[in-house]
């Protein structure tokens, strides 16, 4: 007799990207490259060690269970009331936390597929049913088709732009269209974790799209752009009420001391954090325009990572790429992601790739 649910043993687990120091060890290198789980390769943003060293010896106490001081940095930064603003373990749980607030047993939470593959696994978490509509052919959202798939126990709808995994990002237009044609009780969640790597005017940041709708919550990370991917750190603007059920939801005390400390010290080097993500943007340029030479099809990204098509080719190009020490990501069937790492670490894998391919 099973001690947890029987329905969790159909769920696929959520794969982290595999260590390079495993990898180095496997092949006898001095060292690998990771290109696979979408963090900046520049280190921490000055005075961040700095903030996390003080606040450290401190950690002793619990931290601030509201994160004022870090929800008064966000507002400040983006122009967002502190009210609107709850924060999380990174944007993935503020996602969970979203779903276990608005869908009971039997509701509905619909996405693009694929996308970001911890939506299936929070859905089943919390009992509620999974709705996949097709991605477009490019790797983008099918909004008149998401539209038209939601019904009466629908209850959350995630958006993901840029979509992870594919890069591909909407328009104003069509978000504003989708955002219109979605009924009033229906929350809509627009998924930004790579909002800072978008350069493309046509595209819409959702704290301005959201305005002041009700049923529309916008989620960011600081794990990327603001690179503190192993201290986890996210956050959410949404109506007061939305906001507030997600606190009551959140795991208590989740926002360790030391990552509020150095969230709000990131904050206050916006002016480094956009210089390193010209870089990337710069590099994510120049890795997909070689990479259109080899593989037909790869979707324009604004993400810090690009898009393979390969389809039943995935896995297999993957493991050429670890036989030469790049770890990139497959996803099996589909295609295989590609994180902008260094100079040094692109050029690699565009000798790796160029390898696998011809």
């Amino acid at each position: 007799m099973s001690l947890t649910r029987p329905d969790l043993a159909a769920l696929p687990a959520y794969k982290p990207g595999r260590s390079p120091a495993d990898l180095a060890r496997e092949l006898g290198m001095p060292e690998a490259i990771k290109l696979a789980s979408n963090e900046v390769p520049f280190g921490l943003l000055p005075g961040v060690a700095e903030a996390v060293a003080a606040a450290a010896q401190q950690s002793h106490r619990y931290p601030d269970m509201a994160a004022v001081a870090l929800r008064e940095e966000l507002g400040k930064q983006y122009g967002v009331d502190p009210a609107r603003i709850a924060t999380g373990c990174g944007s993935v749980a503020l996602a969970e936390h979203l779903v276990k607030a608005t869908a009971l047993p039997g509701d509905e939470v619909l996405y693009s597929w694929r996308s970001f593959e911890a939506y299936p696994i929070i859905t089943a978490g919390a009992g509620a049913t999974s709705v996949q509509v097709p991605n477009t052919p490019e790797g983008g959202h099918d909004l008149t088709a998401m539209a038209a798939a939601i019904t009466e126990c629908t209850r959350l709808v995630l958006v993901c732009t840029p979509n992870n995994p594919t890069g591909t990002a909407l328009s104003a237009d069509a978000l504003r269209h989708f955002l219109d044609a979605v009924p009033t009780n229906v929350l809509v969640v627009i998924d930004e974790a790579y909002r800072e790597f978008v350069t493309d005017p046509e595209v819409p940041d959702g704290l301005e799209i959201a305005g002041d709708r009700p049923n529309v919550a916008v989620l960011r990370t600081l794990s990327k752009a603001w690179g503190l991917a192993g201290l986890r750190v996210g956050w959410l603007s949404a109506s007061e009420p939305v906001a507030e059920a997600v606190r009551k939801v959140v795991t208590p005390f989740s926002v360790s001391m030391v990552a509020q400390a150095a969230a709000i010290a990131a904050l206050q080097q916006r002016a480094e954090m956009e210089r390193r993500v010209a870089i990337i943007v710069a590099e994510r340029a120049r890795v997909a325009d070689a990479m259109h030479r080899l593989v037909p099809g790869i979707p324009e990204t604004q993400a810090n990572f690009v898009w393979l098509p390969l389809e039943d080719r995935s896995a297999a190009f993957a493991a050429a790429c670890e036989a030469r020490g790049v770890i990139v990501r497959p996803f099996q069937g589909d295609g295989v992601r590609v994180t902008i790492g260094t100079p040094t670490e692109n050029d690699a894998f565009l000798t790796a790739a160029a390898a696998a391919l011809t």
